[in-house]
């Protein structure tokens, strides 16, 4: 079957789905609140679904608005929770508190550390000015330095020495020492694999087969894990249609 007809037909089917269940009074009405809410996210879900058939501009509508409204709400909320509520609000605040009191009394209470991020902040808008855009790399450089400073050392300690204690496991004659001996040959095989030293031949190209298998299977497994995590997504926009948009569901 083409499948512009097949598109047609589900369209036509999920129609005429949609005036029965809207005459039997089993969907989500328009006039309130709560019911105008079902129907938006409904006609979004369907966009995002659109794109089965192919890009069109119902799906990049929804993506737009998506990227859009996620880019917005990142920047009111960083405006709000740092801009405003670490600088501007305590600043000024105790700044006009002085001038209406007639008295430096509450400037003690300022802390001028704030002006030191505020001004390297400031800084990152001189890209803006050909002559001035040098001033830009000094918070770039205080944000990649600070950043790795903080990374490297939760990396070190979550990638690293998590792993190596997780292969530190003790071994006895039950079910717990055979699964720690696992553990224990899994980590020596996919070592061997990465040991580019001596050449893949023997015992050495043996071993190294082994870490490969054991490789792909901990790739297999994570994969397997993403898909069943978007499998439950998929599931649970199925749901949202199906009972709380048609009412088909309860």
């Amino acid at each position: 079957m083409n499948r512009r007809i097949l598109i047609f037909v589900i369209c036509l089917a999920l129609m005429v789905v949609i005036f029965i269940r809207m005459a039997a009074g089993k969907m989500a009405v328009l006039w309130t609140l709560q019911g105008l809410g079902v129907w938006i996210f409904a006609f979004f879900t369907l966009c995002v679904f659109s794109f089965l058939y192919k890009d069109n501009p119902f799906f990049k509508f929804a993506e737009h608005l998506a990227v859009g409204v996620s880019a917005g709400f990142s920047l009111i909320m960083m405006i709000e929770q740092t801009l405003l509520r670490q600088f501007i609000t305590p600043f000024f605040g105790v700044v006009r508190a002085a001038f209406a009191q007639n008295t430096v009394q509450p400037l003690i209470s300022i802390d001028f550390l704030v002006i030191v991020p505020a001004t390297l902040g400031f800084f990152l808008f001189t890209r803006f000015l050909p002559q001035r855009a040098w001033l830009a790399r000094w918070p770039i450089a205080f944000i990649w330095g600070l950043s790795a400073g903080a990374a490297i050392p939760l990396g070190m300690q979550g990638m690293i020495f998590k792993q190596l204690q997780a292969s530190m496991v003790p071994l006895s004659f039950s079910w717990s020492g055979f699964n720690n001996l696992v553990i224990i040959l899994g980590v020596g095989c996919c070592l061997v694999y990465f040991f580019f030293s001596k050449e893949h031949k023997g015992v050495t190209g043996g071993i190294s087969k082994v870490g490969i298998y054991i490789l792909m299977i901990g790739f297999g497994a994570s994969f397997g894990f993403t898909v069943m995590s978007r499998i439950s997504l998929l599931i649970g926009r199925i749901q949202f249609l199906m009972a709380d948009w048609l009412g088909l569901l309860h």
